[in-house]
C-alpha cells in the first residue's frame, strides 16, 4: 500500500485527469565514490484510466463473447470474476496512457507503481474473489475476443491483489502494487499501461466484482488510477 493516498481526498476528492508532483527524496545521499551527493529527486504522477477504452470481455459459451469496450450513460463499472446466476467469467480491462503531458518519460527509471480501484458491488456479497492482474498489450486499444484468453494474449508480466476482494472491500478503495508490471511496461516502451483483471487462476469461483468507471460528476474520486513514482 502506498505511503500516500489519492491526491485531493482530504480535499473534497477534487483532482484534475492527471496530476505530476515533482518531491524531493529526504535524508538520502548517493551510493558509491563517497563524494556525498544526494540522490536524485523523483517524480510522482497521476494517471486515470481512458473510459472511452476501458472495458471487460464476458466468456459466454467455450467459442462465444461479449465485448463492452467504453463507457456510457448505461455503463458506468467494469467487471472481473465468475457471474454466480449465469456462470459466464468477466475479464475486466483498463488503459492507463503513458506518452504525453502528465505521463511517465521513455528514459525514466521506476520507482514504484500502485494501481487503484473503486469497488461497486461484490455478488455474492459474503463472497470472496481471488484477483489476478495482468500487464498485456493491445495496440490499437481496441478489445478482442482473444484479449480474454492468456494463451492468445499472454501476460507480459502478473500480480496478485492480496487478500481476495470480499465484502469489506465494497464501497473502499482497493491498491495494489504493480511496480514490477511497469518496469516491464517501461522496459518495453509500451505506448499504455494495459491491464487485465480477471479472477485468479483454480478451482472456478462463482463471485463478481464491480469496479467503478464512472464518467460522472464523482469520477476524479473514484476513477481507476495508476499512480507512478519515477526517477
Amino acid at each position: 500500500m502506498p505511503t500516500y493516498k489519492r491526491l485531493g481526498l482530504m480535499m473534497g476528492y477534487a483532482r484534475i485527469l492527471t496530476i505530476t508532483v515533482a518531491c524531493a527524496v529526504l535524508g538520502l545521499t548517493g551510493c558509491g565514490g563517497g563524494d556525498g551527493g544526494a540522490a536524485p529527486s523523483t517524480v510522482v504522477t497521476q494517471i486515470f484510466s481512458d473510459p472511452g477504452l476501458d472495458g471487460d470481455i464476458e466468456q459466454t459459451s467455450q467459442n462465444s463473447s461479449t465485448i463492452t469496450q467504453g463507457m456510457s450513460p448505461t455503463v458506468q463499472t467494469v467487471l472481473a470474476g465468475i457471474d454466480p446466476v449465469a456462470l459466464t467469467e468477466f475479464r475486466a480491462f483498463l488503459n492507463f496512457p503513458l506518452t504525453g503531458a502528465g505521463g511517465v518519460p521513455g528514459d525514466a527509471r521506476i520507482d514504484s507503481a500502485f494501481l487503484e480501484v473503486f469497488i461497486d458491488d461484490l455478488q455474492p456479497i459474503n463472497g470472496s474473489l481471488p484477483i489476478l492482474v495482468d500487464l498485456v498489450s493491445f495496440q490499437p486499444p481496441t478489445l478482442l475476443a482473444t484479449d480474454f484468453d492468456r494463451t492468445l494474449q499472454p501476460p507480459l508480466a502478473a500480480t496478485r491483489i492480496s487478500p481476495p476482494i470480499a465484502h469489506s472491500d465494497v464501497g473502499t478503495y482497493v491498491s495494489v502494487d504493480v511496480t514490477s508490471l511497469m518496469i516491464e511496461a517501461q522496459r518495453l516502451s509500451l505506448p499504455d499501461f494495459q491491464v487485465r483483471i480477471m479472477e485468479d487462476l483454480g478451482p472456478a469461483i462463482a463471485a463478481l466484482v464491480a469496479i467503478d468507471d464512472t464518467t460522472g460528476a464523482n469520477r476524479s474520486a473514484r476513477a481507476p488510477l495508476l499512480t507512478v513514482t519515477y526517477y
